[in-house]
């Protein structure tokens, strides 16, 4: 079994959504000095790769600590949207990944826009799924969906349609993922588990996939 890291590192001069604060890391105590070492860590909780919960844009919606464990681990596929024209996905390129869809519980969209990161280019330009294609994905049995990207909707989005549309669904989104382009083709496991946080909205994560040796 092979397992393959799609977790950005959280540290203090790392990429946020715009208008987020940056994570503040401070070393509380040391070997040095208590004989121990700990860090204080600040941050929003939905920084860095991350799970955003229904209750992150739809009050009374579940919190991500409500769900069962098993709602963050399954089959995936990655689908590649870096060739989609003007970063636009819509309803007749995604439903030509129907068939494989039925086998899978998460669908994670590769952009490339994981190689911007840490640059201003990543908040801007990225494929963003149409009105439209979101709806089809809801009708399909999915977990969740993740993105290589800082979001399911433009930076620019003002109601955060297709937020509402997958998290009204009771599916999980996953941002800022990185590495996809090397599960292209490829049936796996994922699993992104979350910190349990009472009520929380969303959750920085360690997603990996599990690719079986075969499969390389």
């Amino acid at each position: 079994m092979k397992i393959i890291d799609l977790t950005q590192t959280i540290s203090s001069d790392m990429p946020v959504y715009p208008g987020t604060g940056q994570p503040l890391i401070l070393q509380a105590t040391s070997v040095e000095w208590e004989g121990f070492a700990e860090k204080l860590i600040t941050f929003y909780s939905h920084t860095g790769t991350h799970i955003d919960a229904p209750s992150h844009v739809l009050a009374g919606k579940k919190s991500l600590d409500k769900f069962e464990a098993d709602k963050f681990v399954g089959d995936a596929m990655v689908v590649d949207v870096s060739c989609c024209p003007g970063g636009v996905i819509d309803e007749v390129f995604i439903a030509k990944y129907e068939e494989e869809l039925t086998q899978v519980d998460f669908l994670l969209f590769y952009s490339g826009w994981a190689s911007k990161w840490g640059t201003e280019d990543y908040f801007k330009g990225f494929p963003v799924l149409t009105h439209e294609a979101t709806i089809w994905l809801t009708q399909h049995r999915l977990k969740g969906v993740g993105f290589d990207s800082i979001s399911a909707d433009s930076v620019s989005a003002q109601e955060l349609t297709n937020h509402k549309l997958f998290l009204g669904s009771n599916m999980i989104i996953i941002e800022n993922l990185c590495n996809l382009d090397k599960l292209m083709g490829k049936i796996f496991t994922f699993i992104c588990l979350p910190l349990k946080i009472k009520d929380s909205d969303g959750s920085p994560a360690r997603a990996v996939a599990m690719v079986k040796n075969h499969e390389n």
